[in-house]
C-alpha cells in the first residue's frame, strides 16, 4: 500500500510540475527578465563586463524550467505520498480528499509560507554572493523548526482534543506552533541585500508570483493527489461487493 501510494503521489506531483512550469512561464519569468536586465545596467554603470551566460536565458526558461519543475515536483508528490500513509489512520479524517488537502494545506504553511515571511524568495541581481552560504544555511535551518513545530503542535492537539474538544485544541495547536516558529526566526540572522535602485515593485511581483506559484503546486497535488486515492479504493470496494456473491456461491 505504501508503494502504490508512493507512486500515486509522484504521478501527481508530476501533473503539478506541469502546471507549475506553465504559471512560472507565465507568471514568474518576465519579472526574472526585468531583473536580469536591470543587473546588466548596473554593471554597464559600473565598467564591468556582465558575466558570460552558462547557460541562455531562452533554455533556462524553457527546457530548464521545465525540467526543473518536474523534477521538483515529482519528488515532493513521492513525499506527499510517504506522508499521506503516515497520517492515514492517525488523523481523524476518514475521506482521502479531506486529509490530501490538509496535508496540502499544513505543508505549504510549514514549507513555503512561514520560511518565505523570514527569507523571502529573490530575483536575479538581489543578495550578496559572499553570504550565499549563510542565507541558504538559515533559510533551510528554518523549513526544519517550521516542519518540527508543524508536527509538535498536530501530536499535541490530537492529545488536547480529548479534553478541550476540535475547536479549542485546533486554535491552541496554531497558536503553539505560531508561538514556537515566531521565537525561533526572531533569532535567526535578518537579511536584507537588496540593491539601492532596484524597483520595489518587480521585487514585489517576483515574491508575488513565487507564491503564486507555490500554490499551484500545493493545491493540485493535494486535489489530484485525493481525487485518486479516493477513486481507487471506491473502484476497490465496488470490485470487491461484486465478486463477493461469487466466493458466497463457490463455498455453498
Amino acid at each position: 500500500m505504501t508503494r502504490t501510494l508512493l507512486l500515486r503521489g509522484m504521478l501527481a506531483g508530476l501533473i503539478a510540475g506541469l502546471f507549475v512550469f506553465a504559471f512560472a512561464r507565465w507568471a514568474g519569468e518576465p519579472s526574472v527578465d526585468k531583473a536580469i536586465a536591470f543587473e546588466t545596467s548596473m554593471d554597464q554603470v559600473k565598467g564591468e563586463a556582465p558575466e558570460p551566460e552558462m547557460v541562455s536565458r531562452k533554455i533556462q526558461k524553457s527546457v530548464g524550467l521545465l525540467t526543473g519543475a518536474l523534477v521538483y515536483s515529482t519528488a515532493l508528490g513521492g513525499i506527499f505520498g510517504l506522508v499521506f500513509a503516515l497520517a492515514r489512520g492517525r488523523l481523524s479524517l476518514a475521506r482521502p480528499r479531506v486529509l490530501a488537502a490538509w496535508l496540502a494545506v499544513l505543508g505549504f504553511i510549514a514549507i513555503v509560507l512561514v520560511p518565505s515571511l523570514k527569507y523571502p524568495a529573490n530575483p536575479p541581481s538581489v543578495g550578496n554572493p559572499e553570504t550565499i552560504g549563510v542565507r541558504t544555511g538559515a533559510y533551510f535551518l528554518l523549513i526544519a523548526i517550521s516542519l518540527t513545530a508543524m508536527m509538535l503542535a498536530v501530536q499535541v492537539g490530537r492529545h488536547w482534543r480529548k479534553s478541550l474538544g476540535s475547536w479549542n485544541a485546533s486554535l491552541l495547536s496554531a497558536l503553539l506552533f505560531l508561538l514556537l516558529v515566531g521565537v525561533t526566526s526572531y533569532f535567526l540572522p535578518h537579511i536584507d541585500e537588496v540593491p539601492t535602485g532596484f524597483p520595489a515593485s518587480l521585487l514585489w511581483k517576483f515574491r508575488i508570483a513565487s507564491w503564486e506559484t507555490q500554490v499551484v503546486l500545493w493545491s493540485t497535488l493535494g486535489l489530484f493527489f485525493g481525487w485518486l486515492t479516493e477513486r481507487s479504493e471506491s473502484l476497490a470496494q465496488i470490485q470487491g461487493q461484486s465478486s463477493r456473491p461469487r466466493e458466497e456461491m463457490h463455498y455453498s
